[in-house]
């Protein structure tokens, strides 16, 4: 291999590194509601609380918590679109894909800004509740 081409191999590495170190993160909590974490999410969806998908329409297609409704935070989470489903008094929970994926904080921003008063976040999202062996269609 030419010094130019384990040079180029090197940079293409750290470069690789690097966008994986500074990948965003969603964050820990949400201001105006709780986080919870897989088991808690099981109890309220024992309680009936409504779950709320908002991840793309192509990754609700491959698999979704059992009974979830799909509100694609890009294109269809609206404050009419959420009052469609849900009250702003009843307790409504947030899911996407997991720690990189920053699409259920924003809707649980949006729902807390609307006057949501019982909402509830899983940042560990779709793949830790199906890891966990809950159910999923």
């Amino acid at each position: 291999m030419s010094y130019l081409s384990k040079t180029l191999t090197v940079v293409a590495t750290l470069l690789m590194f690097t966008g994986a170190a500074t990948a965003k993160q969603s964050p820990e909590t949400v201001e105006g509601a709780t986080t919870v974490t897989v088991e808690e999410a099981v109890t309220l969806f024992d309680d009936g609380v409504v779950f709320v998908d908002v991840r793309k329409p192509s990754d609700y297609e491959a698999g979704r918590i059992t009974g979830a409704v799909h509100l694609d935070v890009k294109t269809d989470l609206t404050e009419e679109s959420l009052a469609a489903v849900v009250a702003k008094s009843e307790p409504v929970l947030f899911y996407c894909n997991g720690h990189s994926c920053l699409r259920s904080a924003k809707a649980t921003t949006m729902a807390v800004g609307w006057g949501y008063t019982n909402v509830f976040y899983l940042r560990d999202g779709y793949p830790a509740w199906e890891v966990s062996g809950n159910m999923v269609e």
